[in-house]
C-alpha cells in the first residue's frame, strides 16, 4: 500500500521517534468551521510539545496521507466536497482518485500500516440506539488492528453498554487511565467496567508491548475522562440527546450521517457546551496520546 508523507512524519519514521496518529473526520464533518480548523492545528501542537509527531491522515486524490501540510488542513476544515469514509469505502476512493476524511476506522488502518502505534481521537464509534446490527466499522477494526486508541469512551449518541458489550466479547483491552469506568465522551462515568485501571502512559506502554509478545492482533482501547471542569452531567445530556434523536428521525437522517448530525444539534441546544466538551477531551486525548507514544519509543 502506497502512503505519502510529509517532511515532518518522514523524518520521525526514519529516526524511530514517537508519532501520534490523528484522524481528519473531526475536522471535515466532526466540528463546525472555525472551530475545526483551530482545534487541528492545536491538536498537532499539543503532540509535538509532549514529545511526538503528530500525523493527521486523510485521503486527497486517491491517495492515503499520512501527516498533513497546513494548506490540507485548511481544506479538510472549509471544503463541504470532503467525504467521510470508512474501510469499505477505501478501495473507491483509490480507484475514482477521491478527497476524504478518514474515521476512527480508516485511520487506525492507515496508521497501523505507516508503523504508527498509536492514535488519539474523541470518541469511537460503536453499536446504535435501538438498532443492534447497525454496528460501526470502528469496532471490527479495533479487534483487528494491533494499536494503542485512545478516546474518551465511545459517542455518547450511541448504545454505550451494547457497545462494551460488543468489545468485551471481540477481545479488545479496555484500559481506564485514571478510571474504574468507561467514560461517557461528555461525562466522566457510565456505570460499565473497564478491563484495568492505569494510572500512567509508561504502564500502558509495557501492555501494548505484551499484547505484540502475545501475538494478538486487537487494539488496545485507552479510556480517559473528559477533564472535570468540562463534564457535562448526564441527565443534561440524556435530555438534549433525546430531542435530537427525534429530530434526526423527523428527518429521516441515517448511516454515517446521524452521528455529525446529532452532535451538532446537540452543540447548539446545549448552547455549546457540548462543543467546548468535544474540543476539552480531543486535546487532552492528544496529550495523554503523546505521553503513551514517547514511552513506547524509548
Amino acid at each position: 500500500m502506497k502512503l505519502k508523507f510529509n517532511a515532518e512524519v518522514a523524518a520521525a519514521i526514519a529516526n524511530k521517534k514517537p508519532i501520534v496518529a490523528l484522524e481528519s473526520t473531526v475536522i471535515a464533518h466532526g466540528l463546525p468551521f472555525p472551530n475545526n480548523l483551530e482545534t487541528a492545528f492545536k491538536l498537532e501542537k499539543i503532540v509535538r510539545e509532549h514529545g511526538a509527531t503528530p500525523a493527521t491522515v486523510a485521503v486527497f486524490d486517491g491517495e492515503f496521507h499520512v501527516g498533513l501540510k497546513e494548506n490540507q488542513i485548511e481544506r479538510l476544515a472549509a471544503d463541504k466536497t470532503i467525504r467521510k469514509i470508512s474501510r469499505r469505502d477505501l478501495p473507491v476512493a483509490v480507484a475514482r482518485k477521491l478527497n476524504c476524511a478518514t474515521t476512527v476506522a480508516t485511520t487506525a488502518f492507515i496508521a497501523h500500516s505507516a508503523g504508527i502505534k498509536v492514535f488519539a481521537t474523541g470518541g469511537i464509534g460503536g453499536v446504535h440506539r435501538g438498532f443492534s446490527q447497525d454496528v460501526s466499522a470502528d469496532l471490527p477494526e479495533l479487534a483487528n488492528t494491533p494499536i494503542v486508541v485512545v478516546c474518551s469512551g465511545a459517542k455518547i449518541v450511541l448504545d454505550l453498554p451494547a457497545t462494551r458489550e460488543w468489545l468485551e466479547t471481540h477481545g479488545v483491552c479496555v484500559l481506564g487511565f485514571g478510571c474504574d469506568e468507561l467514560p461517557a465522551f461528555y461525562s466522566r462515568t457510565s456505570g460499565l467496567f473497564v478491563d484495568e485501571r492505569i494510572e500512567t502512559a509508561a504502564e500502558v506502554a509495557e501492555i501494548a508491548r505484551a499484547r505484540d509478545a502475545l501475538n494478538l492482533k486487537s487494539a488496545v482501547l485507552l479510556t480517559v475522562p473528559i477533564p472535570k471542569k468540562f463534564e457535562i452531567e448526564q441527565r443534561e445530556l440524556e435530555k438534549i440527546l433525546v430531542e435530537s434523536l427525534k429530530l434526526a428521525d423527523e428527518n429521516k437522517i441515517s448511516g454515517k450521517e446521524i452521528t455529525p448530525f446529532l452532535l451538532a444539534h446537540m452543540a447548539e441546544k446545549s448552547a455549546g457546551k457540548t462543543l467546548a466538551a468535544n474540543v476539552a477531551l480531543l486535546e487532552n486525548n492528544a496529550k495523554i496520546a503523546a505521553q503513551v507514544a514517547v514511552e513506547l519509543a524509548n
